[in-house]
């Protein structure tokens, strides 16, 4: 086997190498809640920007790219679940506490990543593969998602199952980003605090930000 491969099939290449997808993943989810938050801008400007993402030639290049992160980072996290499970000889009779106290979000990794694997499959059937409305802006017929958007933030099934999935994702972020950043060598104890905190803060930042798209419309939007 090739230094490359034990690297890649060892424990820390593992967490490396999701920790790099994470942070990939992390970045992406910023830029598209910052783009979701248009809405408040209006129907064209939402829509226009849709529009400039989905007729861009590089397109499908970024989503193949996205694909093999999401994929590498979810193959990645099982299997070093599916590790660390068979590696346990016992379990403890005595809960840990204190500075090795082990948080709700980080037990809970493999729990909100599979909620956000299933939000991300219906996420994309409703909204990418969804109904295909058009709107007319000067001589140019774009897709018309805002009212897709508009439409399905009508149901408050659809709304509390977003909200819940958000909250996931920002407990899952808000440990994630500070361990993706640990294993990748920046822990120190001088440095851990600032880092857990930023890492926090992001978390929450995007799960609120994502999650004022659907609050905005189902509760204000006329």
């Amino acid at each position: 086997m090739s230094r490359m491969a034990s690297y890649l099939t060892s424990t820390i290449g593992r967490k490396q190498t999701m920790g790099i997808a994470g942070l990939g993943l992390s970045v992406f989810v910023l830029t598209h809640m910052l783009g979701n938050l248009l809405i408040f801008k209006g129907p064209q400007a939402y829509n226009e920007y849709a529009h400039a993402l989905v007729s861009n030639p590089a397109i499908y290049i970024a989503e193949a790219g996205l694909l093999g992160i999401f994929v590498l980072h979810a193959i990645n996290a099982i299997g070093l679940k599916i590790r660390n499970a068979g590696a346990r000889t016992r379990s403890y009779a005595q809960t840990v506490n204190g500075e090795k106290a082990v948080s709700f979000a980080s037990k809970t990794m493999i729990h909100t990543g599979m909620v956000i694997l299933i939000f991300t499959i219906l996420h994309l059937i409703t909204f990418k593969f969804g109904t295909l409305y058009t709107a007319t802006y000067g001589d140019a017929e774009i897709r018309d998602l805002h009212r897709l958007v508009i439409e399905v933030f009508q149901s408050p099934i659809y709304v509390a199952w977003y909200i819940l999935s958000l909250i996931a994702l920002g407990v899952h972020l808000s440990h994630g980003v500070a361990s993706a950043f640990k294993t990748l060598g920046f822990n120190h104890p001088r440095y851990n605090c600032g880092i857990e905190t930023f890492s926090l803060i992001y978390g929450w930042i995007i799960a609120l930000g994502f999650i004022s798209q659907p609050v905005y419309v189902f509760f204000i939007h006329q």
